[in-house]
């Protein structure tokens, strides 16, 4: 039977499902700690592997004897060295759509917040001298006003359902489905990145990290004076030097800030003391929900890849063809 090594601690459905498991004759060795270092002594046993966020290194797969899945507990896998994967014929597969919901409603969660300034609110509520605040009429309506979407995935289609039930109208930044052929009948593209900026009055990022910035000092120069970002998708897409200067000048009038460049971040950022950001712990994705979603599907990817049952679409390295049971 095979050894399955889990990384990082689950939802209580996923713990029941590896007794599950274990019952089948699975042998389990389940870490709760989130960090390479906690799994560096277990890997050279597991014939498959659950990762939550910590990075998975070349140096850590060289290790890995038996290995042939690594399943990430979630969609992102930037912290996973995927060359070396590829390298040694080790599939890496995603949970698929089980957190876009979760992420969507954050994202719209913190174009609200920002928008209406709610944590300028809740602070003038509770300083004894702050409650005139509400007379400076910071908050701002979001209906009527233009929503870029970067990244037209399922987030995106989600947050765009959300957003229209507001009343906003929504364009969509997306060049990989521009290449490949826009959705018909859907949110209208826009041509350009540079269009999209200088058209939105909010703007929310989903998107993968690339190896530079998406948005920098140029891209901020672009926007309308007091727009309004969201960014749930990862830190590194949106320059945190650049975004710290544009909100000190009003540029952005407003953020939510979900991920950072360093999680969490190792020392504080300069826009950490405004009451116009509103910052989370890299969350959109962990309700309890999407969490118990999440620890399911990941245990039964890597299951699922073992025995030859796994959905090829989850499986981000397809051109790899293993024993395991991938088909072309």
């Amino acid at each position: 039977m095979p050894h399955l090594l889990i990384a990082g601690k689950l939802h209580p459905s996923g713990e029941a499902l590896l007794d599950t498991l274990r019952d089948r004759g699975v042998t389990i060795d389940y870490i709760h700690e989130v960090s390479e270092a906690s799994f560096a002594d277990k890997i050279h046993l597991a014939d498959a592997m659950v990762i939550r966020t910590q990075p998975l290194s070349a140096a850590s797969i060289a290790k890995a004897e038996r290995l042939k899945v690594v399943s990430r507990h979630g969609v992102g896998y930037d912290s996973v060295d995927l060359p070396a994967l590829n390298a040694r014929q080790i599939a890496l597969t995603v949970v698929g759509d089980v957190n876009s919901v979760s992420v969507a409603e954050h994202a719209m969660m913190q174009l609200l917040a920002a928008a209406k300034r709610a944590i300028a609110a809740d602070q003038s509520v509770r300083d004894p001298s702050g409650w005139n605040w509400r007379n400076r009429l910071e908050p701002r309506e979001i209906s009527g006003k233009n929503l870029l979407i970067i990244g037209y995935g399922r987030i995106g289609r989600h947050l765009a359902r959300m957003a229209g039930g507001f009343g906003m109208t929504i364009r969509a930044y997306d060049p990989y489905l521009l290449s490949q052929g826009w959705p018909e009948g859907d949110v209208a593209p826009v041509a350009s990145l540079d269009q999209g900026l200088a058209w939105a009055d909010f703007i929310s990022i989903h998107i993968p990290k690339s190896d530079k910035p998406l948005l920098g000092a140029a891209e901020f120069a672009k926007m309308k004076d007091g727009v309004i970002l969201s960014n749930t998708a990862r830190g590194g897409i949106v320059c945190e030097v650049a975004l710290g200067a544009a909100l000190a000048s009003g540029k952005v009038g407003a953020a939510g800030i979900d991920v950072f460049d360093h999680e969490p971040p190792t020392e504080p950022l300069p826009y950490f003391s405004q009451g116009n950001v509103v910052l989370s712990p890299h969350v959109a994705g962990l309700t309890n929900e999407c969490s118990e979603r999440m620890a399911i599907s990941a245990i039964e990817n890597a299951m699922n890849f073992l025995d030859g049952t796994i959905d090829s679409s989850l499986v981000v390295n397809r051109q790899i063809l293993l024993q395991g049971g991938l088909s072309a």
